[in-house]
């Protein structure tokens, strides 16, 4: 991650998260979500976006945040990871973020192998967490999601 990277920053549970801007495609309101047999448990199911099917990982679950039911106000933010889309379940998108670099402490500097983020950015607002999408999903989440997705792809 380029520590001068712009964020998009979001809240879940409270807390806010930020996401390098450049691996975000767009943000839209929550859409129904189908779900996906034998899909990993950090993915809630797919939804249709212009033709692709596209996973919806769950943020909150990742994160341990306590669990609540999908509200209409909730925002998927779809981005693009190493290996595939997906569209990221969040409470709200609050917009862009640009942190000074030397405000931004790398995560393993906090605690080694800490799990999803790269780095914490200090805000004159407060702290936000930044989130490592490349790291979101296991090798074996990412192969049984392939797996998964693979059937609902084709049936399009």
């Amino acid at each position: 991650m380029n520590a001068a990277d712009p964020l998009l920053v979001f809240t879940v549970d409270g807390q806010r998260i930020g996401l390098r801007l450049a691996v975000v495609r767009r943000v839209i309101r929550v859409a129904g979500i189908a779900p996906l047999p034998k899909a990993p448990a950090v993915v809630l199911g797919v939804i249709n976006v212009e033709g692709r099917i596209v996973p919806v990982v769950d943020v909150r679950g990742r994160f341990r945040f306590p669990p609540r039911e999908i509200a209409l106000s909730d925002h998927l933010i779809l981005a693009r990871t190493a290996a595939r889309e997906v569209a990221l379940l969040v409470d709200a998108a609050e917009g862009v973020a640009e942190p000074d670099p030397a405000a931004i402490v790398r995560g393993d500097a906090i605690l080694p192998r800490l799990d999803y983020v790269a780095g914490v950015a200090k805000l004159p607002d407060g702290l936000i967490f930044i989130h490592d999408l490349d790291t979101f999903l296991s090798l074996e989440e990412g192969a049984a999601l392939d797996a998964a997705v693979a059937p609902a792809g084709s049936a399009s």
